[in-house]
């Protein structure tokens, strides 16, 4: 079990205390394993596991427990021959109803640590947001990144170079379970593939009631076709148009953005750097993760450059930085990326094949006039670093343990 000590390390000043932690992403990018590698970390403390009530509710053994009002019985049952703090952990709360009044109620009644995960992004919004305004901590969970990935990889197959995993990578992504696959071609891409329309069917369509599942599906294709480039929801209403299917474009919105929520894709929005303001319009989205894509799509390979750029975005937000594609003038800067006051810049490309391309991917920051650190990455085994702009192999930027 990879012992994900980013995530680790954001969660541990949290362990103990009041707040109650949040922890949300994609359907199976392990959120179930960070409850457990928390509950190591308690034992090697000292506390006792006969604290510990656990309950993942998509197991049809705690199906009774799935409103208010019983898993608050059930709870305060529990708890009450437990001597000193209770440790609390409800894997996908949000099957339950009403669940937020019960936590909120947990904190009142007991002595208690409570850990909660969830599948959807609107866990944190409405009655949550109202019931426990300033009580909660939130942990976003990605899928493997290149680093963990390498790590988990060569327990399949120590022999591999870097280069190799990277290639695996390129393909398979990083979702957690691929390890138990050893891998292999076949049965990962099922599983991916499986994955996928299980998020799209219980992440998406269920939970938001989507009668239209053609539209979506339509959506959801084009979307990830189309990862890394910049469109608009009009643009595709035309391209429906073309298709004779007449569609608004408020729908178009409302559908990708209920894929939002699902952590399924990210959006990216411009940002125009010399006016200093976030454009209104023809964001870009990339998906959670790259390996869903060439199982459900494919073209990994075919869109490289759009894989890589997918690839360097999804580091990012591990990192903690937030991204805005950076306009200016006619040129973009592929990411802005921001942290806690800090800054830097990261254009993404596939190969430096020539001087034309160089003087493309380098120039493009000839006009940024700040002294933050700018980045060009790409596949290519030659440091091609020049007028203070760093140039970086992709697999070495992604596991460098700082960037400055």
């Amino acid at each position: 079990m990879i012992k994900r000590k980013m995530y680790m390390s954001r969660i541990r000043p949290f362990i103990g205390k009041e707040l109650i932690k949040v922890i949300t992403g994609i359907r199976r990018a392990g959120k179930s394993v960070m409850l457990e590698l928390i509950k190591e970390e308690l034992l090697a403390s000292g506390v006792s596991r006969s604290r510990f009530i656990s309950i993942n509710f998509e197991d049809m053994r705690y199906a009774h427990l799935l409103n208010a009002v019983t898993l608050h019985a059930e709870i305060l049952r529990q708890a009450e021959g437990l001597d000193g703090k209770v440790y609390l952990f409800f894997d996908e709360i949000q099957e339950v109803t009403n669940w937020e009044k019960c936590i909120n109620s947990f904190r009142v009644a007991l002595d208690c640590d409570i850990y909660i995960t969830g599948s959807n992004a609107k866990l944190l919004s409405g009655e949550l947001a109202t019931c426990l305004g300033g009580r909660y901590v939130e942990f976003v969970i990605y899928p493997f990144s290149f680093g963990e990935f390498l790590e988990l990889y060569r327990t399949v197959d120590a022999s591999a170079s870097v280069q190799q995993c990277f290639q695996k990578f390129l393909l398979t992504g990083g979702m957690p379970y691929l390890a138990n696959l050893q891998y292999e071609d076949a049965p990962s891409r099922q599983y991916l593939t499986d994955l996928f329309n299980s998020i799209q069917l219980k992440d998406v369509v269920k939970r938001n009631k989507i009668r239209d599942v053609d539209l979506l599906e339509r959506i959801i294709a084009y979307v990830m076709a189309n990862v890394g480039t910049t469109f608009s929801a009009t643009s595709l209403a035309k391209f429906f148009r073309n298709e004779h299917r007449t569609v608004a474009t408020d729908t178009i919105l409302n559908y990708i953005r209920y894929c939002c929520d699902a952590y399924f894709f990210y959006q990216v929005r411009r940002e125009d750097l010399q006016g200093k303001q976030i454009l209104a319009s023809n964001e870009k989205y990339y998906i959670a993760d790259h390996g869903i894509r060439e199982a459900v799509y494919g073209g990994n390979m075919r869109d490289i450059s759009l894989t890589l750029e997918n690839i360097v975005h999804m580091e990012l937000l591990r990192r903690g930085y937030t991204a805005t594609v950076g306009r200016m003038g006619e040129k973009e800067i592929d990411f802005v990326c921001s942290r806690r006051g800090e800054k830097l810049y990261v254009q993404v490309a596939y190969l430096l094949a020539d001087e034309n391309t160089v003087r493309r991917e380098f120039d493009v920051y000839n006009a940024v006039k700040d002294n933050f650190p700018k980045y060009v990455v790409t596949m290519d085994e030659i440091d091609m670093s020049r007028n203070g702009i760093k140039h970086h192999n992709i697999r070495d930027f992604l596991t460098a343990s700082e960037w400055n």
